[in-house]
């Protein structure tokens, strides 16, 4: 089984990334097969509300100017799907809300294509907002039908500065019981 995981934030390796890789670790100590793709330093574009997806049923976007179709691929052919953002004022970042808004039109244009897959959303916060950011992200996962594992807490870490992540026990606790329902429930789905 495999887990696609996307790091959006705009540092690559920060604590988001951080965040990520202590789930994708007890996803790796279960036999799943992880892949990190990291969005710092790159662009995604917004939807353009042109359709296409609706007329073509490709499974694609028909803006090919950025990766959003690598990432697509990547979640097709997932069992998992874990998505990961900072908080930015109260919310997700730009590339994740990109993400979500292309994706979500792309899959629902081709049978919610997503659907039945396991998702999981991680946030890091330097101090508050970070509850409408995981929201956002569990909301795009579960109108793509997806089934989603809970853990001990909300999928979050506290943490400004690179690497301070990994000061906050709580949260870290949270993404290896996230980690652990998470393979749990692949291999009871599969």
């Amino acid at each position: 089984m495999k887990v696609f995981a996307l790091n959006a934030s705009a540092r690559k390796d920060g604590n988001t990334a951080i965040l990520l890789g202590t789930v994708l670790d007890e996803l790796k100590n279960e036999g799943m097969e992880t892949e990190l793709i990291q969005l710092g330093g790159k662009t995604i574009n917004g939807c353009r509300a042109c359709y296409k997806c609706m007329e073509n049923v490709d499974k694609h976007c028909v803006v090919k100017s950025d990766m959003l179709n690598e990432i697509m691929d990547k979640m097709v052919e997932a069992d998992g799907i874990l998505l990961g953002s900072p908080t930015y004022f109260s919310d997700v970042t730009a590339n994740m809300r990109a993400v979500i808004e292309r994706c979500g039109f792309v899959a629902r244009a081709n049978g919610y294509m997503l659907k039945r897959k396991v998702g999981a959303s991680v946030v890091a916060v330097r101090r508050a907002g970070a509850i409408p950011a995981f929201s956002g992200m569990n909301l795009f996962l579960h109108y793509m039908q997806m089934v989603m594992p809970g853990s001990s807490y909300w999928s979050l870490g506290v943490g400004r500065d690179i690497g301070e992540v990994l000061q906050d026990e709580e949260g870290l606790q949270t993404m290896k019981t996230l980690g652990q329902n998470m393979a749990w429930l692949l291999k009871k789905l599969n």
